[in-house]
Parts: C-alpha cells; structure tokens; sequence
C-alpha cells in the first residue's frame, strides 16, 4: 500500500496531520529492494487500497461510526491518492487490488502465487500494524515463508509499528533491514 494517500507531503493522511516523513524513508527502503528483486529476476507484487463507493458496506459505515470517524475515503478508485507512490510496477509485475487490510482478501494473490511455484515473501510497505501485519498472518497461514524488510515497513506511531514488528517476528516472520536482503 505505498500509494499517495498514505505516503506522500499532499496525501490524505498528511492533510489528516499525520507525520508522514519515516513512511517517505521506509518506501526509499522499498525502491532498493524492488531494484534488487528486478537485478536478481526476482518477481515484484505490488498491492494497493482501491476504494469504491459500492464496496462500503453497512458493516464497515458501522465500524466508521463506532469509533466516531468521518474519515474521507483514502485510496478512491481513480484518484491521484490511489497511484503508487514510491516504486512502480513494471511490465511482468504482478498489481493486486483490494478493499480490505490483507492483499489475501477476497483476491486471487495466494492462487497466483501458487501458479508461479512461489512460497517465500518479502514484505515492506504501509502500515506495519495495519496492511503489513494483516497480509503477513494470512501468509503464514497459508504456509508461506514470511520474511519483513523492517526498515521498509512503518506505522504513523512509532509504539505501534515496533509492537507490530515484535509480535511478527514472534508469531510469523523473520525480520531483516533491507541491506541484509538486497
């Protein structure tokens, strides 16, 4: 989910007040190891928020009311706050879409992987606590060898990004700095 909304100066989470500098430096993290995986062949997957109108059911306008959110959507279908921002895919890189935390839901990501005889990912992006953690369980318990380039992934809280890293790094992944990987 590194796309403009969540990342960039201009963003929907910059203009919600949110410190937006430590995701700026986590997506150049990403641009090295998306250099290193196309230098090595390696295939890239780059999954993004779309939101649609029609796809906010009552369950998830109940949810926003709960918490007393008035929240613009982010990532809106069509928007400059859906593009990527940071890497871009190329020709032969896998775009997966979806409209809920973990790039698992409702797609067809786990199939394709297992039509390309792949069992390992690295994960990087936005948010560790959110997208990150979201897609990093439902890989593992899809059996998926989980690997996070942890200074490529981060949380608007740094609190909650390193919580986030510690229960992974308990619970399902190992944990690397980009270097290590690249």
């Amino acid at each position: 989910d590194m796309q403009v909304d969540f990342a960039a100066s201009d963003g929907a989470m910059a203009k919600e007040g949110f410190d937006v500098v430590a995701a700026q430096a986590a997506v150049k993290q990403a641009e090295l190891l998306a250099a290193a995986a196309r230098a090595a062949n390696v295939p890239l997957i780059f999954v993004r928020l779309i939101t649609r109108p029609e796809e906010e059911t009552p369950f998830l306008e109940e949810w926003k009311a709960r918490r007393g959110s008035n929240d613009a959507p982010l990532c809106r279908e069509g928007t400059r706050g859906a593009q990527f921002f940071g890497p871009q895919p190329a020709g032969g890189d896998y775009v997966v879409s979806k409209s809920r935390y973990s790039a698992f839901a409702g797609t067809l990501l786990d199939e394709s992987l297992r039509a390309r005889g792949r069992d390992m990912l690295v994960l990087c992006g936005l948010t560790t606590e959110c997208c990150i953690d979201a897609a990093a369980q439902d890989a593992f318990a899809r059996d998926y060898h989980v690997f996070i380039a942890s200074d490529s992934v981060v949380g608007y809280e740094p609190d909650l990004h390193d919580a986030a890293l510690k229960a992974l790094s308990l619970n399902c992944a190992g944990l690397a700095q980009t270097a290590q990987i690249v």
